[in-house]
């Protein structure tokens, strides 16, 4: 018997704080935790293939937009973000307008509610937005002008989680559609100096009761559209996350950044997993009252599978950085990364990181300071 059957799905929710600190599940335990959507099993092939739709067309040109980070007003919410909204539409416009049409276009973490430090929950859930709502749906009047694809991030609130701050990235297809939603998988804890931490939700703060709720394949989500794989994520520096989506299927890695990131991060993505790798970042920001305007501006590029440069952005201020992907003629070459899992997986499999998964399960912070307070004796490596 596993230790999920030993359990009730309910009860192993509740007890998320104790697996949390102790024990630990196989991917074979978390499948059967899926009780109300997304498969069971990982959308998964062992012998190098991975799952695909037919594409549309054989080559697709993949525009960056390094845009502004300008924080929504709370006195005056709904002007400012539709103004955010406004000017993602223009870059929009501008995107197409110069250089031709855009198969695909992603933004930053932040383009439509930008981001405030200061904000606490309840703050950053009144900014934050619905998807689908008022803001995709002018987005996606967009999109169907100009027949490309769109991915931004977002703070999100979503009735399913009436309690919680989201960090989404949101897919949209030619059409204006909402076809897919990816989470933040996690949240860097115990990096801050004790003096705050993260208090959105994202995948591991709550991971049996996503995987419950979602399946245990939307945990590394891999979107199957016809101008290619995509993945996207706002996560830095944790390579086994990029490498398990690649294993899946990912042919294009879109990352979000927000006050900067590491190139080297981003090019090893493409080097050691053979796809193609592009990074978002702000631009300088003058309009931001909050913060310098040039502060962690610059830097969006695109790499190629084998790590090679194919543009980057030559200025901190905003600007579109895009390429050309031969993605027909890369699929019938392309296979999953090459790994001898044998090797390391036992040690895998022992290890353990310092924070646990579902600390959020039972507590939701309020603001930066508490949950600096809630994590302080969560840690499970010794001080």
């Amino acid at each position: 018997m596993t230790k999920l059957n030993a359990l009730s799905r309910r009860a192993l929710f509740g007890a998320g704080a104790g697996i949390a600190a102790g024990a630990t599940l196989g991917w074979a335990d978390f499948a059967q935790a899926s009780t109300k959507g997304g498969p069971d099993k990982l959308n998964f092939t062992p012998d190098g293939s991975y799952a695909t739709v037919p594409l549309s067309k054989t080559h697709i040109t993949l525009g960056a937009v390094q845009s502004r980070v300008v924080p929504v007003e709370l006195s005056n919410l709904k002007q400012t973000r539709r103004a955010n909204v406004q000017h993602m539409m223009d870059l929009i416009d501008a995107s197409s307008s110069l250089t031709g049409k855009k198969d695909l276009l992603f933004f930053h973490e932040f383009p439509i509610t930008g981001y405030y430090q200061q904000w606490n929950l309840a703050d950053a859930r009144k900014v934050a937005i619905e998807v689908p709502g008022e803001e995709t749906e002018m987005l996606g009047k967009k999109a169907r002008e100009h027949g490309c694809w769109l991915v931004f991030g977002s703070y999100v609130r979503d009735p399913d989680w009436p309690d919680a701050l989201l960090s989404i990235t949101t897919i949209m297809n030619d059409k204006g559609e909402v076809v897919d939603k990816h989470w933040k998988a996690r949240n860097i804890k115990g990096a801050f100096g004790g003096d705050f931490e993260l208090f959105t939700t994202s995948i591991y703060d709550v991971l049996h009761r996503y995987i419950e709720m979602y399946g245990a394949d939307a945990v590394v989500p891999v979107t199957r559209t016809p101008i290619g794989n995509i993945a996207t994520t706002s996560t830095q520096r944790e390579p086994e996350l990029m490498r398990a989506m690649a294993m899946k299927g990912a042919e294009i890695m879109l990352r979000t950044a927000t006050g900067g990131f590491s190139p080297i991060d981003m090019q090893a993505t493409s080097l050691y997993n053979g796809i193609y790798t592009a990074v978002a970042n702000n631009a300088a920001s003058p309009e931001n009252k909050y913060y310098f305007a040039d502060a962690g501006g610059g830097g969006t590029a695109i790499y190629g599978p084998d790590g090679e440069l194919m543009n980057i952005a030559k200025t901190a201020f905003e600007t579109l950085v895009h390429a050309r992907i031969p993605i027909a003629d890369f699929r019938s070459r392309h296979r999953q990364p090459i790994v001898h899992s044998e090797i390391f997986m036992p040690v895998y499999e022992q290890y353990r990181s310092q924070y646990g998964p579902d600390l959020f399960s039972n507590y939701q912070p309020t603001d930066a300071k508490d949950a600096s307070r809630y994590l302080s004796d969560k840690a499970r490596w010794p001080k």
